[in-house]
């Protein structure tokens, strides 16, 4: 087990055997698949509500979700709605640096569709990279976004 590095890595799962190496000496089961050797946790976040492709009623629509960048923790998540400018989101309270951080925020929509974006920045100052990447080898980044429509 190895905090700030994500469960395929560091994480038991089911014990069958054992054998202890160190961890350069074999290839782990997932680096034989294509993943990477170190997989650091990044600075990331998420959006659950709206739900991507829903449709909310017109007026005030909240938006939500959650953030992580174990161990360092979560300073600030920033919400845009339609390639606006970035909104603070508001956090709850922190846990500790190694928990995930819900957030929310809450805009006034004219009926029709809408593009939701989020990113998040540690403690460190670091801010979830625009850049995507896929999850293999190392996790997936890219700043979230979710289209909806308000009725």
């Amino acid at each position: 087990m190895v905090p700030g590095l994500y469960g395929y890595v560091s994480a038991t799962k089911w014990l069958t055997d054992l054998e202890l190496t160190t961890f350069g000496t074999k290839p782990g089961y997932w680096l034989e698949r294509g993943w990477a050797q170190k997989a650091p946790i990044k600075t990331q976040s998420r959006i659950d509500m709206p739900r991507g492709f829903s449709r909310v009623p017109a007026g005030r629509v909240t938006v939500a979700g959650i953030s992580w960048s174990q161990p360092t923790g979560i300073a600030r998540v920033e919400v845009r709605m339609d390639g606006g400018p970035w909104r603070d989101a508001e956090l709850s309270t922190e846990v500790n640096p190694s928990t995930w951080r819900m957030w929310r925020t809450e805009f006034d929509l004219p009926r029709g569709s809408h593009t939701v974006q989020c990113r998040a920045t540690d403690r460190n100052g670091v801010t979830q990279t625009e850049t995507r990447a896929e999850p293999i080898p190392d996790g997936a980044s890219g700043w979230p976004a979710t289209i909806f429509s308000v009725t």
